[in-house]
């Protein structure tokens, strides 16, 4: 009898990573493989010894995740979903310690300023690593005294380390998205919620050609949810934009704007079309 193969869902970063988190929130039934950078994951898929990468591409208090959507359209995925995950922060050391104990932290570099006045109230003097999963792997290995990790619950459950504080970012509303992306697009679903397409574009050289372009998704009701614009190869000559719409290519509000924007642009590329994650709208 033959064994049905499990699928892999590749995620960059060590294991206990937030991205190994909602690895594990959208695909339970997958093996989350690890990968050292956002090209690894990519590449991971398009070689296919990964189905699926989980990739983020911002954060609502940091705002994009760095070459992200310059990655996407030279990537050869598509999206297949989004997913939004709120950054719960917890402070965890090598078990028997006490809060009380711990003068430093290590954490990745953006959770420091997220914990900055549970940190100072308590008098811990974070430390900058670079991950925050890897630095739980380290204090696991290391048992080095009063020194503690800021990280996932799931990287304290992996490295056998305990938890001494949950939920401890000063804004509850952190929350990063991210994107599942596949090889194969699948424009078919329409389920009962909202829909979101995400497309790059390049508009023509020629006067208020972005305004015209835009305009039609204003004509048409068409809710643009995002708009980002980044250089392409370095040049300053040549922009790139980034947009998430809401609804379906075969909504016919969408079409006609999606006709219209073809007409001012040099290039257009369909990413994904795939169901909103309930929580982008509350």
């Amino acid at each position: 009898m033959s064994i049905q193969r499990k699928g892999v869902i590749a995620f960059q970063g060590e294991p206990g990573a937030y991205s190994h988190e909602a690895c594990r929130e959208a695909r339970p039934d997958m093996e989350a493989l690890p990968c050292n950078t956002f090209e690894e994951v990519i590449e991971a898929v398009r070689r296919g010894d990964a189905d699926l990468a989980m990739l983020p591409v911002e954060n609502s208090t940091y705002g994009r995740v760095a070459d992200i959507h310059r990655l996407l359209p030279e990537s050869g995925l598509h999206i297949l979903d989004e997913l939004f995950v709120r950054v719960r922060i917890c402070l965890m050391s090598v078990p028997g310690r006490k809060l009380d104990e711990i003068t430093d932290v290590r954490a990745h570099l953006v959770l420091l300023p997220q914990s900055a006045r549970f940190l100072r109230e308590h008098g811990i003097t974070g430390h900058a690593a670079a991950d925050s999963a890897g630095a739980a792997a380290d204090l696991a290995r290391s048992q080095a005294p009063g020194e503690g990790v800021l990280a996932s619950a799931l990287a304290a459950e992996i490295y056998g380390l305990e938890v001494l504080a949950h939920d401890i970012e000063d804004h509850a509303h952190n929350t990063t998205r991210f994107l599942v992306m596949g090889r194969e697009p699948d424009l078919k679903r329409r389920g009962h919620g909202r829909m979101m397409t995400t497309f790059v574009f390049r508009v023509r050289n020629i006067p208020a050609a972005l305004y015209k372009a835009l305009g039609g998704f204003a004509t048409n009701g068409v809710n643009m949810t995002k708009l980002e614009s980044y250089m392409v190869d370095g040049n300053f000559t040549a922009t790139q934009f980034y947009a998430d719409v809401e609804g379906h290519p075969d909504d016919s509000n969408l079409r006609l704007a999606l006709d219209e924007l073809d007409y001012f642009t040099s290039n257009m590329a369909l990413l994904g079309v795939y169901p909103a994650d309930p929580r982008r709208h509350g």
